[in-house]
């Protein structure tokens, strides 16, 4: 696969996705990114709030009728993010080895996923959220035959979606509302009966516009 032929996500195989991301997505990521992309007038209040450090995993997943992204709906009285649809993570701890490693733990203990089938390929700038947590994303290739069982005590269902759908900008909707006397703008992309939105929302935008710029 040339990097100069256009590429369709929908046509993408586990190793074309493992070679593109090889080339576009950093291991370090020094960039950021966050809620203040469509609210720039927020940029330093939202960097400066953000000091609560978080790992998410992005499961990209190789199934024999495409990618597909796994994605959790977290239990309404959860304290962070409540009845969300999210990625699998959380905090970092102090015993992870790095970003990555807490992705994986998270993922393992949301999902049920085991970190031996999870192969990672990169990391996309720190996102900054307005609910205080600089979100480190990881971006792994999930083989097919991986199992996931949702943690009562965090999720309520797990579900997939197309990679090509999320991929699509023409899926990537903006929303608004009033939040202290302020317009608040977020992006939205809603996928049947499921409203993907905020924080996990900006994230998938990220990885849409550093793989298919």
């Amino acid at each position: 696969m040339q990097l100069s032929e256009r590429i369709d996500p929908a046509a993408m195989t586990g190793e074309e996705l493992r070679r593109l991301a090889h080339k576009r997505l950093p291991g370090e990521a020094a960039a950021s990114d966050g809620d203040f992309v469509l609210n720039p007038e927020f940029r330093e209040a939202i960097r400066s709030n953000a000091i609560k450090p978080a790992a998410v995993l992005i499961p990209i997943l190789e199934r024999a009728e495409g990618l597909s992204v796994v994605l959790t709906k977290r239990h309404d009285d959860l304290k962070a993010h409540s009845g969300q649809v999210a990625f699998p993570g959380g905090k970092i701890d102090a015993e992870d080895a790095g970003v990555e490693a807490a992705a994986l733990r998270e993922a393992h203990e949301e999902v049920g996923l085991d970190p031996a089938r999870v192969q990672v390929l990169g990391r996309l700038p720190d996102y900054y959220s307005g609910s205080g947590y600089r979100i480190a994303p990881v971006v792994g290739l999930v083989a097919g035959e991986a199992r996931f069982i949702a943690n009562p005590a965090e999720v309520d269902f797990i579900f997939e979606v197309p990679f090509a759908f999320l991929m699509d900008k023409a899926n990537h909707r903006t929303g608004s509302r009033e939040l202290g006397g302020r317009r608040r703008f977020y992006l939205e992309m809603p996928y049947g009966e499921h409203y993907i939105w905020g924080v996990t929302a900006g994230i998938i935008a990220a990885l849409s516009d550093r793989l298919f710029p």
